[in-house]
Order: C-alpha cells, then structure tokens, then sequence
C-alpha cells in the first residue's frame, strides 16, 4: 500500500475511534485495530507508527464537530454503522444467572451529596442487568459512619448529609431507575451488632486497642501478632460489651477480623469490622457509638438481601475477600463478584465533599450548580438521561481504565435533542449596527423554527425602518471579525456593507446591499434594537453570558432545550419580564 493510501486509511481509522471515545484518539487502540484487522499491513509497523503519532496530533487539532465530519466525508455510513450496532452492543453476560430463581442486585449511594456523573455508571450498569434479567434492583443508603474524629476537627470532611437522600431518589428517578425497595444502613445496627458478636463468640474476631499506627509499623507490617489477637473469647466479649457501653472514646477500641497475619497482601490482614464514632448521625443521632465498616456491613447485608450478583470497581477487591471470608466462615452461599475498571474524568472535577463544602459557602448556587456535574446540573443544562445511559455503557465492562471525555456525552445529547430543538437568534455582548440606505421601512424575517424539519413552519421577526435607518444588534465576537468595505448577510433579512467601525462608541455604521442570498457573504446573527429580550446564560464553568435575543423567546417553553443559531443548545429555566435565563447544554 502507498503511503497516501495508507494515511488515508489511518487517518480515516483515527477519526473513528476519536468520535468514538469523545474527541480524543488513543493511540494504542488504533495500532491495535490496523494490526488486528489488516494482516497484510503488520509488516508495516515501523511505518505506520511515526505516520499515525502524525495523523493523531491533526486530529487533536480538530473540535468534536470537526471530526464528525470529517469522517462523514471519509465514510458516510460511519455513524450510521455505529448507532446501528449499538443496539446489539451488550454488557457481558452475568455470570452463573442459572443457579438463582431471580436476580437480586442493589445500589449503594453514600449520601454524602448528590448523585454526580461518575456516580451515573454503578448505576446504569446494575439497571441494565437487572432489566435484561427481569431482576430486583434494591435500594441500600450506605449511610454508616466510620471514626469521626476528623469530622470533628474539620467539619469539611465527608460526612452524611440529610438532604441527600431525596437527591440521590430525585437522580435515580431522572436517569429512569426503578427500585422495590429502600433499606438503611443506620436503621440496622444491631444487626450488625448481633453477627459481630457471632464472629467473637467463634473465635474469628477479637476487639484490639493497639493506635493505628503501632499496629501497622508493630504487627501489620511484620506480620506478627498484636497482644490481643490471643485473648480469650470471654475477655473479648465482655470487651465488646464495654464499646457498646460507651466505656471507651473513638479510636482507643476496634473490633478486628482474623483474616490472617500471614496474607500476603498487608492491606488484608487482620481487617476492622467494627469501631467508635462519636459523631451525631442525621437519623438516628447519638443512639449508636459503634459503627460497622463498610465491607464488614455488606457481608452480612447482601445476605440477608439475597443479593446474587455484585458490581463493583476493580479496585475494590478488599471487599470482595472480607465478604467471602465472612460467608465462608457462616457457610452461606457466596454472591457473583463483577468489575469494571477506573473511569477518569480529565476534563472535569468530581467531588461531593467539594460541591458540598462550595454549596455551604455560597461559591455555587446548588446541587444544580453546573460546576457539581450532579444528576441536577445535568438535567438543568438539558442534557437527557437517555445520553448518559447510552456514553457509559458504551464503555462496557472493560477492566481497564478509561478516560471519559466529556464530548461525547455532548454528542450523544445532540443525536437526541438536534431535532428537537427550535432555533432562534441571540447576540452575546451586543453591538450597534446602524444600517443606512434602506429602501422599505418595514422587513419581517422568517427563519426556519427547525431547519431539519420545514413543516413546522417558521418564526417571525420584524424590524422597523425609520428615514431609511434600521439598527440591529449582532455580537461582538462578530464585529471584532469585521473589516472596512466588507459585505455580510444578516440571517433571513439583508446584505449589508461595513462602512465604519467606531471603536469609541461600540458601534457600527454601515449600508444597504443587497436583499438576495448569496453564499459569497459571512452569514451572522442578528436583533433588533428596538424589540428583544434580555438573555443571561449559566456556562458550565460557572461564567455567565449576556447578550439579547429575538423577541419570540419572550412565549417559549420553558425546561426545554432550544439552539441558539451559532452559540450552541441552552436550556431555559426562568423567565422574569422581557429577561430569559438559561442554563447552557453544549
């Protein structure tokens, strides 16, 4: 193959896996897929490598939309290829699903803040299992609390917020997460209390007063026994008893599992499964000062639930080896351990401590906020659950980490909102344009509402004349593209002349063209001066945009999205007289 051909080809091969993973081409999947696919080329690697680093650097250069089309050019199937086989895309199969009468699995949110978008993938991957299987989706509030004493030297620490619980439901609910029933965690202490018990009374667990770091430098890490671990059963429980009793503070007393000295990894050994927090808990207050750990909890609670299969993230294995060793210990059936790989965000920030402590100090305006890329912000931008579900289940169950862009959930959202949304004028910054020599002394453009969709008729926008003068309003990115002498068309209404820029008084003079389209002009946006509306826009960095738009958004709908014509998807949420507030989409 020549090496034009051949650039073609990787070059066309680039386009794909970038649209396909948000705009950002990974060089080891696509040497992957030409030596793979194309055996006649694997003789060529040396070549193709320098020649790939190339053609990513240029498609890096690109925007998402860019790209896309691009790639139209190249193969115009190729979405259509993508979006037909996505349907047939699926999660693997769970494993084992013929030893269980019914699938049973379950959601465990920390309430700590809303849902936010990487909270989104544990979630649509156990909905979309347990709708394949007709299963039970369970609803379990991970709502324990550990030591608290860094809650209480810093209250910016995570802790349980109370408002969370109806966040994480009002998420669930967008993203169409049906559930049959809620538990919590805080409303079964003593359960936990009763296998602990259990676990003493058998001689596998043993309550120890070693400080943290005396038992890891002392014993964890030279695998030698701490002075407790021997203690009788007895000493133990009336040990036990005394935590209950509230006869020892946080940190001095914890209940440890013997899981072994001897286990090859340190982080297994000898495992805590119970210890005092003396933090007030939103439900249930002070009444409880020992609280189990969280994979101490899930043992004995996915259980008692039936839960037969478990999602979780690959560095999670900690859990899946004290859950067995608990099972085993009490011989009860064991659950199906699934996992997937780290997801990263690059392009944005997750955190609900963060979020939360910025709510508090007035830094965002709330759960909402873009800047918290909660379930809320998300659907107060416009963006459809729908869209979300689709991107990160196409991500699978990959065990390697992924790097999620954020474009291509935007891309995914404008397959599903393109033909939805109506189209109208907006100039950010506005600039005068004062237009001279006009003949008629009345215009009333007629913008198409959906350009894809003709038979839903158009919008009307007038603008009056007066003593041959008409002043409009464009942006001012607009006008700072502009030069002397030089001919634009205004949307749907005239050809214009620039005449003068003046910079003093932001404003610009100019004259009558010409009425006919012609492709020749830059095309721009444009208000009338004299009947608008005011626009404020919440960008997702938190910056807001304002500028005026056509006065037809004074009647529109509000809570759905609309584009403005070469600014992008807003979605509007408020309106107060003739001003607009929107929320920007993408």
């Amino acid at each position: 193959m020549d090496e034009d051909k051949l650039k073609k080809l990787i070059f066309k091969l680039t386009l794909n896996n970038a649209v396909k993973f948000g705009g950002t081409p990974n060089k080891k999947a696509i040497m992957g897929k030409i030596m793979r696919e194309r055996k006649d080329l694997r003789s060529q690697a040396s070549i193709i490598a320098p020649l790939l680093e190339e053609v990513i650097e240029t498609v890096k250069q690109l925007n998402f939309d860019e790209q896309r089309e691009k790639l139209l050019e190249l193969d115009p199937d190729a979405l259509k290829k993508k979006e037909s086989t996505r349907d047939k895309k699926i999660l693997p199969e769970l494993p084992n699903v013929e030893k269980y009468e019914k699938i049973v699995m379950r959601l465990a949110p920390y309430p700590s803040g809303a849902l936010h978008i990487g909270n989104a993938r544990m979630v649509i991957l156990n909905d979309e299992y347990v709708k394949r299987y007709k299963g039970e989706l369970i609803l379990f509030f991970d709502d324990t609390i550990g030591s608290s004493k860094s809650q209480r030297s810093s209250p910016r620490a995570k802790y349980v917020l109370p408002e969370s619980y109806d966040l994480i439901e009002e998420g669930l609910k967008w993203l169409g997460v049906n559930y049959s029933k809620i538990y919590y965690k805080s409303e079964r202490l003593e359960i936990f209390y009763e296998y602990c018990k259990k676990l003493i009374e058998d001689g596998v667990a043993y309550v120890c007063f070693c400080e943290a770091k005396e038992f890891k430098d002392n014993y964890k890490l030279t695998q030698k026994d701490c002075p407790h671990r021997n203690n009788n059963i007895e000493t133990n429980l009336i040990e036990w008893n005394n935590m209950l009793q509230e006869k020892y503070s946080e940190t001095t007393a914890v209940v440890r599992l013997k899981t072994g000295m001897d286990q090859k990894d340190p982080a297994l050994r000898d495992q805590i499964i119970m210890r005092i927090s003396e933090a007030e808990h939103p439900k249930v207050g002070t009444k409880f000062i020992v609280w189990p750990m969280l994979e101490f909890s899930w043992a004995i609670d996915d259980h008692l639930i039936g839960v037969t299969h478990i999602l979780r993230g690959a560095d999670l294995v900690k859990e899946d080896f004290i859950e067995t060793f608990i099972w085993e210990h009490f011989k009860w059936p064991k659950a199906e351990f699934l996992h997937y790989g780290r997801l990263k965000f690059s392009d944005m920030k997750l955190s609900k401590t963060e979020a939360r402590n910025k709510i508090k100090d007035g830094n965002f305006q709330g759960w909402d906020d873009p800047r918290t890329w909660s379930l809320q912000s998300l659907k107060k931008r416009g963006i459809k659950p729908e869209a979300l579900r689709i991107s990160l289940l196409d991500l699978g169950m990959s065990l390697t980490g992924i790097s999620f862009s954020v474009n291509w959930l935007y891309a995914n959202n404008k397959n599903i909102i393109d033909d939805l949304s109506d189209r109208y004028f907006y100039v950010e910054d506005p600039i005068q344009v004062a237009i001279n020599q006009v003949p008629q002394e009345q215009y009333v453009a007629e913008p198409l509402l959906l350009p894809s969709k003709p038979e839903q008729g158009k919008r009307s926008i007038k603008v009056n004349v007066e003593n041959s003068i008409l002043n409009i309003y464009i942006s001012k990115s607009d006008k700072d593209k502009l030069e002397i002498n030089q001919v634009i068309r205004l949307k749907d209404l005239m050809n214009i002349k620039i005449e003068k820029i003046d910079k003093t008084n932001n404003k610009i003079i100019a004259t009558y063209h010409s009425a006919e389209l012609s492709r020749e002009f830059s095309i721009i946006q444009w208000v009338p001066i004299d009947e608008n509306i005011e626009i404020t826009i919440l960008n997702p960095d938190g910056s807001l945009s304002k500028g005026v738009g056509e006065i037809n958004l004074k009647d529109i709908e509000l809570d759905k999205t609309i584009q403005f014509e070469r600014f992008g998807f807003v979605n509007p949420v408020r309106r107060d007289n003739k001003a607009l507030f929107c929320y920007f989409t993408h």
